[in-house]
């Protein structure tokens, strides 16, 4: 069983120096305490983060007793961190940045370079404390916004090393995180992950979208390639403890307190609110919206309390301090407004309470109001659905927060409309027990199904497969040992036959023939390729024949056009494959033209046997659905009319089914019997290529994925280098002879 360490800003275990020497407790911080049970249940685990006590309170002994007690007792391996450290980087960068822009609260952002140089520098020495303790086979799973530049530090240091990331709060969309003056270098920090986790999905495309657009690299089915290595993008959902929650309610400290807290409340209706103080969780448009419930629907005076749990946060900062004035202010407002000499209609707690109180309120509650303004999962969700045994109780829950994707039975509310939150009080109590029951059993069986540990091993299952298709794709790379025995083959075959991709393959992909016209360079290394006796090489393209006569027909080259629809051998003329008709472009052209005008930025290029829709420069969430229409259209449209749709990079074209390059290779391949055959391509219309190709042949991808070739190569660059050395290699070997 491999060793997964755990990485995060805080340990599970909280280090405090008494009189009597240091103590060590349960830190209360919700990823460690989501954490705990996963942590608890898996043999072979270790956690690396900040022990919650400044380096300078501890001499050397203490330090060394800390240690040692942390890594035999708790299996942590605590980060050393100064005052300075934890108030540059935790409460500045990390809260005063992040946290605020993330969570779409810009009014609240700081931009200031001292606080991004400490967030360097910190990611920095948890890295040198990770490089210190992971071994070659572990798995290291790092989280959360403290640590967004750690993968790509771990990854310089250990290049093959197995890392998962996962954010716990959202990923804003693109145009929040293009504020961030350091996007880029977050970006690239996260790139060093094998696997990043979100909650959601949206969190999901927020991310892709940000590292297509600042990063320029584009991703299919949540893989994204950079560097020569693929990275998975997926969303996780992160689940609770179900079974601690669901049998709370047997534990005698919990049945105490749940007789303790009914016998101080009597028989009102219970309304209940758990959260730190903090600006993101809406606390005090919850309490409008009540006051508001309480003015609009006055029947329930003296029939409701609204119980308000807020845990201290963060109470240095200014923000903080500003918002737990405002809370206590509305509080007392709201009581002294709808109060009466017997009834409080709001209870306001604010401290951190211990499991057994939490869960007797969970318990003893009628409704959860459950509306902060972004969040990026929200446990307290889940945890107070797991607590209800009987089935009982409605939960009302923001659509903000990312449990709403899952808890769709709860009454979703927008968590700024006071009047949907008041109305949706309401009906809330007056629900039947039969549509609790109904709602919360759908949410109760999922979220037993997809507790934290499913969701904890779902994850590194995940992260252990991408590592898995790295290493298979690794074994496909062309490596120079590879390359030699290519060069070998080459050099000592008589009847050498050669397919080249054009764009993507010899050049950079360019949407307009002007800007991707072949270079000298390039053509020099066409026509010495070409010169040698024993070589008859073929231009396989999709672009028109005029444009591959006009760029190659000097060259003692073959050339195919269209992607196999014309063909031309060397010295001859061109040819169709067979006869073809195109009497059903009238009928095509008018829808493709009617989703350019729908797509801004996008084009039509029209060829002879085919039509062409391209949206390389469109915008890409609205490229990804008219791609999703236009093909559920034209697969209509197409049925009965012999032609095909093909996809390709960033474009559909429609053309007659009998045409693709596969057919077009053949005809070269059954001319004779060839000593040495080399295919070299980009995209999906090269698959057709490979697909025919004999067994020896050297077939070659450029770049990465799932592919027929049997290698792959990392660029055009390096496509041209081989060629280069094979220009040189025959060179000499014929010469010689």
């Amino acid at each position: 069983m491999k060793r997964i360490i755990i990485v995060s800003n805080r340990l599970p275990v909280t280090v405090t120096k008494r009189k009597n020497g240091l103590s060590f407790n349960p830190s209360v911080g919700g990823l460690s305490t989501g954490l705990s049970s996963f942590y608890k249940s898996y043999n072979n685990v270790t956690w690396i983060g900040w022990p919650g006590i400044f380096s300078e309170r501890l001499n050397e002994n203490e330090r060394k007793i800390m240690e040692t007690r942390l890594n035999r007792e708790f299996s942590c391996h605590p980060v050393l961190l100064t005052q300075k450290d934890v108030d540059l980087y935790y409460n500045g960068f990390c809260n005063k940045t992040i946290w605020p822009l993330f969570h779409y609260f810009l009014q609240y952002t700081t931009f200031d370079k001292k606080l991004w140089y400490a967030y360097q520098q910190v990611n920095g020495i948890f890295c040198e404390k990770l490089s210190e303790i992971a071994n070659a086979d572990d798995i290291i799973w790092i989280h959360d916004y403290h640590l967004m530049l750690l993968p790509k530090l771990i990854r310089e240091k250990l290049p093959d090393a197995m890392i998962g990331f996962f954010l716990h709060i959202p990923f804003p969309s693109f145009e929040i995180f293009r504020v961030l003056p350091w996007r880029r270098e977050i970006l690239e920090g996260l790139s060093g992950a094998d696997l990043i986790g979100f909650h959601t999905y949206s969190y999901v495309k927020h991310f892709l979208e940000s590292v297509r657009r600042i990063l320029g690299y584009e991703h299919a089915y949540g893989e994204i390639t950079i560097d020569n290595r693929v990275i998975k993008v997926d969303s996780f959902p992160m689940g609770i403890d179900y079974e601690k929650f669901a049998n709370a309610a047997s534990d005698p400290k919990v049945k105490k307190e749940i007789d303790k807290v009914c016998k101080t409340l009597g028989d009102y209706r219970i309304v209940l609110s758990i959260d730190r103080l903090d600006y993101t969780k809406g606390i005090p448009q919850r309490l409008e919206a009540f006051d508001l419930f309480l003015e609009k629907y006055p029947e329930f005076k003296e029939k409701v309390i609204f119980i308000i749990v807020a845990v201290p946060s963060r109470t240095k900062v200014e923000h903080y301090r500003l918002l737990k004035k405002e809370v206590d202010e509305l509080i007392g407002k709201i009581n002294g407004k709808h109060g009466t000499l017997g009834w409080t209609p709001i209870r306001y707690i604010y401290r951190f309470l211990p499991f057994h109180r939490l869960a007797a309120l969970y318990n003893i509650a009628d409704i959860a109001l459950v509306t902060p303004q972004r969040d990026g999962m929200n446990l307290i969700a889940k945890e107070f659905i797991a607590s209800k045994s009987d089935s009982k109780g409605v939960l009302i829950l923001s659509e903000m927060a990312g449990a709403a994707e899952e808890m769709g039975e709860a009454i979703i509310v927008n968590p700024n409309n006071r009047e949907t939150i008041a109305d949706a009080l309401r009906e809330a109590l007056l629900m039947t027990e039969e549509e609790q029951i109904e709602r919360n059993k759908a949410m109760q069986r999922r979220l037993k199904r997809y507790n934290v540990k499913r969701w904890a091993m779902d994850f590194v299952e995940t992260l252990i497969h991408i590592k898995k298709l790295q290493q298979d794709l690794r074994t496909k790379r062309l490596t120079d040992e590879i390359k030699t025995q290519l060069l070998n083959d080459y050099s000592k075959s008589n009847t050498r036959l050669i397919f080249l991709d054009y764009d993507g393959t010899l050049v950079h992909f360019m949407e307009k023939p002007e800007k991707a016209k072949p270079s000298e360079e390039l053509m020099e290394l066409l026509s010495s390729l070409a010169h040698q006796v024993k070589n008859e090489v073929v231009i396989i393209s999709g672009r028109e024949r005029e444009t591959l006569d006009r760029w190659f027909g000097d060259l003692n080259i073959g050339l195919v056009a269209e992607h196999g629809a014309w063909i031309k051998e060397r010295g001859g003329e061109w040819e169709i494959i067979e006869p073809l008709e195109d009497t059903w472009k009238k009928e095509i052209l008018p829808i493709l033209e009617l989703y350019v005008d729908r797509t801004p930025g996008s084009f039509i290029e029209e060829k002879e046997f085919s039509l062409v829709w391209h949206y390389r420069n469109c915008d890409a969430e609205l490229a990804d659905v008219r791609v999703k229409e236009l093909k559920d259209v034209l697969l209509n449209l197409t049925a009965n009319l012999n032609i095909g749709i093909m996809e390709g990079n960033k474009v559909i074209e429609i053309k007659n089914t009998n045409i693709n390059k596969g057919r077009a290779v053949l005809k070269w391949i059954s001319k004779k019997q060839w000593d040495f055959i080399l295919a070299i391509g980009d995209d999906m219309t090269d698959e057709d290529v490979f697909g025919v190709l004999p067994d020896t042949a050297y077939s070659i991808k450029v770049g990465l994925g799932l592919t027929r070739a049997r290698f792959y190569i990392e660029s055009v660059e390096k496509v041209r280098g081989l060629l280069k050395s094979m220009c040189q290699k025959g060179g000499e070997d014929e010469a010689i002879s």
